[in-house]
């Protein structure tokens, strides 16, 4: 191997290089030649070339498709004299946003000694998902308060420890319960917390921060069944192990509040938040949705807003004060 001093020791090759650059590419091909020892490019390797002694696959850019991603690393598993593994560097993790288990496989454990053959049997493939209407495989998980949530099986892991390593959704659940005591010390904390938009703005952030982002979270959704539910109730779920309610069930309780606490044209107003609510999400009720709400209810007319709600400051006195129905306990009334 040429020295890393050597001028001609890493090439980059684009594809504005031409002729040159191709002989680059076939240098770095040629498994009698030691230099160039390292090839930079932006696409050159996505497809097509056939570098067998590839030994290293460094990732510096965002890759968006899981077919490039698949190609790229594909460059690496050429087999060659001497070459028993190929090592991949990502520094933009995108092996995070493709992971494939039945493309992938199992870990292989090394051999110990030669001979190599037989070759390792490839894994089986996974389990096909469900058919509509069948029930999933679920499991039952006890926390340290005694209490157990159910969630269902997976055959693959979508959660990873802050060192890259996978991590089951037990795991990721049993490490959110443990955590969530720093942000809400009882049930009344958290639904105070959550019915403001900015302090559960701060919130989120400060979960994100400690490893629960907003992605983690929507796949907690999934796998305790409640996709059609609140952030909320993930939470309230893994802390407390309370029943999570539907966006639309949250809905319907808080329409009874809000017609007896906002008059005609506020009320009309809020029945389209909820109804974005129900159909989007808890980001609906975020304080910068305020204004596109507003425009699209009134087809880009502020003034008629105003008209019907009041003032800036009493249209988003209504649209935070009313969130707090939604997340009230359902034995409270105010």
């Amino acid at each position: 191997m040429k020295s890393s001093k050597d001028p001609n020791y890493c090439q980059r090759v684009t594809a504005d290089d031409g002729a040159l650059g191709e002989q680059h590419l076939r240098d770095f091909q040629d498994n009698e030649k030691t230099i160039p020892t390292i090839l930079t490019t932006s696409q050159k390797l996505s497809t097509g070339v056939d570098a067998r002694n590839i030994r290293n696959i460094v990732l510096m850019r965002p890759i968006n498709s899981m077919i490039e991603f698949k190609q790229i690393i594909g460059r690496g598993t050429r087999l060659y004299d001497g070459k028993d593994y190929f090592t991949i560097y990502d520094f933009v993790r995108a092996h995070h946003h493709f992971n494939d288990p039945e493309w992938d496989g199992e870990p292989v454990e090394p051999e110990a000694s030669e001979p190599r053959e037989p070759r390792p049997k490839q894994p089986d493939p996974p389990e096909p998902d469900p058919e509509p209407g069948e029930r999933r495989q679920k499991i039952k998980v006890k926390l340290a308060d005694g209490k157990a949530r159910t969630i269902q099986h997976m055959t693959c892991t979508t959660f990873w420890h802050p060192d890259g390593t996978p991590m089951s959704a037990q795991q990721f659940m049993e490490m959110l319960f443990g955590k969530l005591p720093e942000f809400f010390k009882d049930e009344g904390e958290l639904r105070a917390i959550w019915s403001a938009p900015d302090t559960r703005k701060k919130l989120l952030q400060g979960l994100s921060e400690k490893g629960f982002g907003r992605s983690q979270l929507a796949e907690m959704q999934k796998i305790i069944d409640a996709e059609k539910s609140d952030l909320f109730d993930v939470l309230a779920h893994v802390a407390y192990a309370m029943a999570p309610l539907t966006r639309e069930e949250r809905a319907a309780k808080a329409k009874a509040a809000i017609n007896t606490r906002f008059n005609t044209k506020q009320q009309t107003f809020l029945d389209f938040v909820l109804s974005h609510y129900v159909n989007e999400g808890v980001d609906e009720l975020d304080q910068e949705k305020l204004i596109p709400l507003l425009r699209l209810k009134y087809q880009n007319a502020i003034a008629d807003a105003v008209a019907d709600l009041g003032k800036p400051e009493e249209i988003g006195t209504v649209f935070s004060g009313f969130q707090k129905f939604l997340y009230q306990d359902a034995a409270y009334v105010v």
